[in-house]
């Protein structure tokens, strides 16, 4: 592999010190996932990276970039060493969006941002280079791990961004610099830290603020009670603004959509010109985010056409409404039932969204025929939502989608709103944890049976699925399914 980063090169871009003549392949801050030829950062999160830079080095890290000399680790070592380890990282996230040439998209919204940038990179990938991270990255750490990463060839970035609280979009926006800004969508998501949703709607136009005015493209949503004050913030920064949806104001105008189990196709009109795409996991709302993301590829000047059929690569992220076939029976082929695992997070809307794109897909026997199965949900806490969190819960009991569910289990305190507001017939267990609904998880599925697991991460649903999995034997995962969950919104 080509060199990512030589010790000059990081020194100066860090400020540090240290022996030199090493050279890095690659940035890490896991020694789980370390591979030889990395730098490895001792970043200080749950627990203290200077703890395992020995291990590191054991593994073949090429050096680490520490704020001291760890215990154990010998003065000569390949270390580079700075005052603050977070401030070290985001000195090479500058140095390496300054050495590249490549065109920058940024990505945030309360909902699909996760989905967004990887059709976003699958747009744009047959067109250059192109670099975006491998997960959720998309918080204090996780934009400058990704900016630190990116091979100074690269033709075009996506950088993910995310948010919990006030004050967090704007900074990272600013280390980024992207040439355009995408905001799919403003949603309610973290009411605790935020006083409404037109709160969540001004952290989320400051993604706008790392564009270069009279330059920087902002993509922005036209159908949302909130556009306005999107608008009016790329207004005063005085970037160009491209609206899509289906208004009319759009410029970028969603048509008609249509959706089968495994697919949805979208027709589209981006001023004289017709547009028709397709996406191969299922959910209608996923139209509206790639659309967002066509009109950003235009803007970063990549050719629309190539974006479109890059567009049809398109496959959801792990844990985001990927659908997987347990075998529940190897020597029954009836014994089958059907996974969706959405369990990496959860708000109102995108739970409302999982729960459109579940009534639609068909219980089935292993021999595709349609037979006694049924649509079962598991449903963790939706967290981070603030005062009207009950009601919030509460109301899911009214969405059209409920009616085509046979039953709903629900975990965590707060999904007791959700199971008081449902009919009795629909009610499944209801448990304060989920380690509670393990014991009995067997006796709650039946061969033919299509489950759907979402929550937020906290409320760690993600136990059920992976309970689910050892039952069984899973085959033909990541078939298709819907993106409705991410990590920081």
């Amino acid at each position: 592999m080509s060199a990512l980063w030589t010790a000059a090169d990081a020194q100066a871009a860090t400020g540090g010190s240290g022996p030199g003549g090493w050279t890095a392949t690659g940035v890490s801050i896991d020694t789980r996932t370390l591979v030889p030829g990395d730098l490895f950062v001792a970043l200080t999160d749950v627990r203290d990276g200077h703890d395992f830079v020995a291990q590191a080095l054991d593994k073949g890290a090429a050096a680490a970039l520490v704020s001291r000399v760890p215990e154990g680790v010998p003065a000569d070592a390949p270390l580079l060493l700075v005052p603050d380890v977070l401030e070290g990282l985001r000195g090479l996230a500058r140095a390496a969006r300054a050495r590249t040439g490549a065109r920058v998209l940024a990505i945030t919204g309360s909902v699909g941002k996760t989905s967004a940038k990887e059709m976003a990179r699958a747009a744009l990938s047959a067109q250059g280079r192109t670099h975006a991270a491998e997960a959720s990255y998309n918080n204090h750490w996780g934009v400058p791990l990704t900016l630190a990463r990116m091979p100074a060839d690269t033709a075009f970035a996506v950088i993910e961004i995310g948010m919990s609280n006030p004050g967090e979009i704007t900074p990272l926006s600013r280390l980024a610099r992207p040439d355009v800004a995408l905001i799919t969508t403003v949603a309610p998501a973290h009411l605790a830290s935020f006083e409404s949703i037109e709160g969540i709607a001004h952290e989320k136009a400051s993604l706008m603020d790392g564009l270069t005015p009279g330059q920087g493209v902002a993509i922005l949503n036209a159908d949302i009670a909130t556009t306005p004050i999107l608008v009016d913030h790329a207004r005063v920064l005085g970037v160009e603004r491209v609206m899509f949806g289906t208004s009319e104001t759009a410029d970028w105008r969603l048509g008609q959509v249509q959706q089968t189990e495994d697919s949805v196709q979208a027709q589209a009109q981006a001023g004289d010109l017709p547009i028709l795409f397709k996406l191969g996991g299922p959910g209608a709302h996923h139209a509206m985010n790639a659309l967002g993301v066509l009109a950003a590829c235009k803007a970063l000047g990549a050719d629309l056409v190539r974006a479109v059929l890059g567009l049809s690569d398109w496959v959801p992220p792990e844990g985001r409404g990927t659908r997987e076939r347990l075998v529940l029976d190897p020597d029954d082929d009836a014994a089958v039932v059907t996974l969706i695992d959405d369990a990496f997070n959860a708000n109102p809307a995108s739970l409302a969204a999982a729960l459109d794109v579940f009534a639609q897909v068909q219980p089935r026997d292993g021999q595709g025929n349609v037979i006694r199965g049924r649509r079962v949900a598991i449903l963790g806490d939706m967290l981070e939502l603030g005062p009207t969190e009950a009601q919030l819960h509460a109301d899911l009991a009214l969405h059209p989608a409920m009616e085509r569910i046979a039953l709903v289990h629900c975990v965590g305190p707060r999904m007791r709103h959700l199971w008081d507001a449902l009919p009795e017939d629909r009610r499944g267990q209801r448990v304060e944890a989920v380690d509670d609904l393990l014991p009995v998880l067997k006796t709650l599925i039946r061969p033919g049976d299509i489950l759907l697991v979402k929550g937020s991460k906290g409320s760690k649903v993600s136990r059920a699925v992976d309970a689910l999995r050892k039952l069984g034997h899973a085959t033909q995962a990541r078939t298709s399914g819907g993106d409705n969950g991410q990590g920081a919104e």
